[in-house]
C-alpha cells in the first residue's frame, strides 16, 4: 500500500488537527443532511483555506456527499504521467487517512489504457489535497479515486469521460465527481470577473467543448480547464440536466488588492 503524507498542511490549511475541525466549522455551514442536494457532479477552488475557503464551504455545506467520490485535478508540477491515478494506497491528513478506491480505480484504468498508476504526479500537487478535510470534516470513511491530469485534447477529454462515466455505471453505486480549479489568474478584478463568467457560463450550460473553445478564445487562465472538462462530459454521460452557481469571488476580495486577482467558483451539477 502507497501512503501519500499531506504536503500543504500549514500551508493551505491548518496542520493541527484541533484547529481544522474550527477552521473548517467557521466555514461550512450547518445545514441539515435532509435538506442537501444529491448532485452528480462539482467544481470547487483549490486556493489556501484563507483566499477560497469560504467558497469550496459554500459547495461542500450543500451537498450529500455519497461514500464514493473522484476528484479530478490539475497538474501544476509537470511530474509524473499525463493522466496520473493514485496507487492502491492512501492519503493522509491531520484529520487522518483518506483510503483510494481501489475497485472503481481498477474499472477505470482496465477501460482506459492512457491512465496510468503513478505517485509522482501527486506527490507536491496541492489542488487535490486541499480538498480532502472538507470530505473527511463531513463524511466518514470515504474511498477516493485521485486523478491529476496534464494537458489532453478534447478526444481524450471525451474518451476518458466516457470511461469514467462506464466505470460508475458498472460499479452501480453513487459516485460524486469533483473537478478542482480555480479560474481566471493574475489580471485585475474587472478583466478576471468578465474571464470568469463566460467560463462559468459555458459551465452551467454543461458544454465542456464550448468551455475549452472560450477559455482558448478569450485566453481564460483556468488552471483546472482539463479536469471540469472531463467533469462536465462525465456528468454528461450519466444524464446531467442542470447546473447551480452557489458562488463566485476572487483573492481580491479577501486580500484587498484588485489589479492581481485569481477567480473562484463553486458550482454543483445535477
Amino acid at each position: 500500500m502507497v501512503s501519500r503524507k499531506p504536503s500543504f498542511a500549514g500551508r493551505f490549511y491548518e496542520s493541527n488537527p484541533a484547529k481544522l475541525k474550527q477552521e473548517l466549522g467557521k466555514l461550512l455551514k450547518p445545514i441539515p443532511e435532509s435538506e442537501k442536494e444529491k448532485i452528480i457532479g462539482a467544481l470547487s477552488p483549490h486556493a489556501g483555506y484563507m483566499y477560497s475557503g469560504h467558497v469550496a464551504a459554500e459547495l461542500y455545506s450543500k451537498i450529500k456527499i455519497p461514500e464514493r467520490v473522484i476528484i479530478l485535478s490539475p497538474n501544476h508540477t509537470g511530474y509524473g504521467a499525463r493522466i496520473s491515478m493514485f496507487p492502491d494506497g492512501y492519503w493522509e491528513t491531520p484529520l487522518g487517512k483518506v483510503h483510494v478506491d481501489s475497485k472503481l480505480c481498477s474499472l477505470i484504468q482496465s477501460k482506459n489504457k492512457g491512465v496510468e498508476r503513478d505517485v509522482e504526479a501527486h506527490m507536491f500537487e496541492h489542488s487535490l489535497e486541499v480538498q480532502l478535510p472538507f470530505l473527511q470534516y463531513l463524511k466518514e470513511n470515504i474511498l477516493i479515486v485521485p486523478i491529476t491530469l496534464m494537458q489532453l485534447t478534447y478526444e481524450e477529454c471525451k474518451e476518458l469521460a466516457k470511461d469514467i462515466a462506464s466505470s460508475i455505471k458498472e460499479l452501480g453505486e453513487e459516485v460524486l465527481i469533483i473537478a478542482s480549479s480555480d479560474l481566471n489568474h493574475y489580471e485585475n478584478q474587472r478583466v478576471t470577473e468578465q474571464k470568469d463568467m463566460m467560463a462559468i457560463k459555458k459551465i452551467l450550460s454543461i458544454d465542456p467543448k464550448g468551455l475549452l473553445e472560450v477559455a482558448s478564445e478569450h485566453r481564460i487562465s483556468m488552471c483546472g480547464l482539463i479536469p471540469t472538462v472531463i467533469m462536465l462530459e462525465t456528468c454528461k454521460e450519466l444524464g446531467a440536466k442542470k447546473a447551480k452557481l452557489l458562488k463566485h469571488a476572487t483573492s481580491g476580495d479577501i486580500n484587498g488588492d484588485y489589479d492581481c486577482v485569481v477567480g473562484y467558483a463553486a458550482v454543483l451539477i445535477h
